[in-house]
This record gives structure tokens, C-alpha cells and sequence, in this order.
């Protein structure tokens, strides 16, 4: 074997340290993101205590009957972190569903548009781009009602934009290829194309968008609750439990933490569980480590 055959075969020190580093990575967010799942499944079957049940003393630190303590009303912390969970889980899936059928909608739409109507879907997803997904969100709630349907409706739509420029950008690169010119030579329909061709070689990389919107969702319908304008009471959204322990930071610190840890938590899980599909996805990123 010659000296470039053995560096080649032989992972120096460094590429096997950015492969653990990667390794480690997805590991982390698998299991942050299992802990928050694990806790919305429980919840569905089993609390500590129902919802509403006020019978605790109000802001009680932890205990071994509440094991994050009570709030203001003398409601079960960790039960309210329980039924939380559900709802940031289904929000982010709700709303990453809704903006992914849209937007992939929106963008195949605008790719194999012609180019005058390309531009205009283009300038327009631009111009929706410009503005935040939490301020497109509050108008839509605040338009439509606050509930946790309307929460997950307005932030899949704030986001679907996003979604719609990617998958624009990303099915015109394919379209360019050599193998989807020859199909379409050959008389393969354009149905066939999105199918055969140009999905499954976009997919990958929208599939990494998804899971990043995901935690841009969980932060937003948080963000909505805090305001007022997310799910309304008696549902326990992370938000809503920030806003309510904001009076009492000082003196029952655990009301503010334990929801914010678990905002943290699921977020940060989902963007390291992101970073490893986007390494999984990309041969070149394989390659270089």
C-alpha cells in the first residue's frame, strides 16, 4: 500500500474526533428530545395530580408530594410541565406539517412556473420572509382568536414561506440536472418528475429545514402563551407558566426555571438532532470529517 493509500484508509486523530463530536451531538439531542417525549406520553395516561387540582399550598418548593413544587394557585408544577410538554410537541408538529404542506406546495409551484409568474411568487415569499414568524403569527392569532388551533395554523402559514423558498431554490437545482432533462426528453410527465426525481433529491435537505422550523415553533407558540394569545387556560403551555411565575421569580424561582429549562431543552435538543441528519444526509460532510 503506498503513503497516500494508508493516509487515505488510516482516520487521523482528527477526523475520528469530529466524527465522535458529531457521534455525540445527535446522541445529546435524541436524548433531550426523548426526555420532553417521554413526558407528553405519560402525560396522556398518568399525572401526579390533575390539572386543576388547587388542594397544594401555594408556592410550596419541592417536595416528595410535588417534586417541583406548587404555583401561585397551588397547582402540581411538575404536572403542569407534564401536560406542557404535549402541547409544545404538538404545536411544533402541528405547525411544521402545516408549513411543509404549503410551502413544498408553494415552491414545486413556483419552480416549474413560468418565469414571469416564478418572480412573482419569488418577490412575494420575499416580502412575507421580511417580517417574523412571531409577529405574522400574532396577527394571524389575533385576527382569527387565541387557541391552540389557531396557534399552530398561524404559525405553519408564518413559516410555510420559508419552507416555499427553499423548496423553490432547491427543485430548480435539480431540474438543471442531466438525468431530469433526459427524462423529460424521454417524455416522463411532470408529475413523474416531482416524483421520481425531484422529491426524493430534495427531501434530505427540506427534511433538516423541517426539524430547525420545528424548534422555531416550539419558541413561538411559548412566545404567543406568554402573551396571551396561545392556548388558553386550562391548557399548560411553557409560555403561560413563564407569564404567571414572572410576579413571583424572586420568591418561588422554580416556576420560571423549570418551564424555561424545558423550552431549552426540547429547542436545543431538535437543532443538535437537526445537525446530525444534516451530516447524515450530505456525503461530502462525511467525506471532509
Amino acid at each position: 500500500m503506498s503513503a497516500i493509500d494508508a493516509r487515505t484508509a488510516i482516520p487521523t486523530p482528527e477526523r475520528g474526533g469530529r466524527r465522535r463530536g458529531r457521534s455525540v451531538t445527535l446522541t445529546v439531542g435524541l436524548v433531550l428530545v426523548g426526555v420532553i417525549v417521554a413526558l407528553a406520553l405519560v402525560s396522556l395516561f398518568w399525572t401526579p395530580f390533575a390539572p386543576t387540582d388547587t388542594a397544594g399550598g401555594r408556592l410550596e418548593g419541592p417536595s416528595g408530594t410535588h417534586w417541583l413544587g406548587t404555583d401561585k394557585l397551588g397547582r402540581d408544577l411538575f404536572t403542569q410541565l407534564m401536560i406542557g410538554a404535549r402541547i409544545a410537541l404538538v404545536t411544533g408538529a402541528g405547525a411544521v406539517a402545516v408549513g411543509a404542506v404549503i410551502g413544498i406546495a408553494v415552491g414545486l409551484a413556483a419552480a416549474f412556473a413560468a418565469a414571469w409568474v416564478d418572480d412573482t411568487i419569488s418577490a412575494a415569499l420575499d416580502v412575507v420572509i421580511a417580517f417574523p414568524v412571531l409577529l405574522l403569527a400574532m396577527l394571524i392569532v389575533a385576527a382569527q382568536g387565541a387557541s391552540l388551533g389557531t396557534a399552530i395554523v398561524a404559525i405553519g402559514l408564518a413559516m410555510s414561506a420559508i419552507v416555499a423558498r427553499l423548496t423553490r431554490i432547491l427543485t430548480k437545482r435539480v431540474l438543471g440536472e442531466q438525468y431530469v432533462v433526459a427524462a423529460r426528453t424521454a417524455g416522463t410527465s411532470w408529475p413523474g418528475i416531482i416524483g421520481q426525481h425531484v422529491l426524493p433529491n430534495i427531501w434530505p435537505t427540506l427534511s433538516v429545514n423541517l426539524a430547525l422550523q420545528f424548534g422555531i415553533a416550539v419558541l413561538a407558540e411559548a412566545s404567543l402563551s406568554y402573551l396571551g394569545l396561545g392556548a388558553p387556560p386550562p391548557n399548560a403551555s411553557w409560555g403561560r407558566l413563564l407569564q404567571e411565575a414572572q410576579a413571583t421569580v424572586t420568591t418561588a424561582p422554580i416556576g420560571a426555571v423549570a418551564p424555561g429549562v424545558a423550552v431549552v431543552m426540547l429547542v436545543v435538543g431538535v437543532n443538535f438532532i437537526a445537525d446530525g441528519l444534516r451530516d447524515l444526509g450530505d456525503p461530502t460532510r462525511r467525506r471532509s470529517a
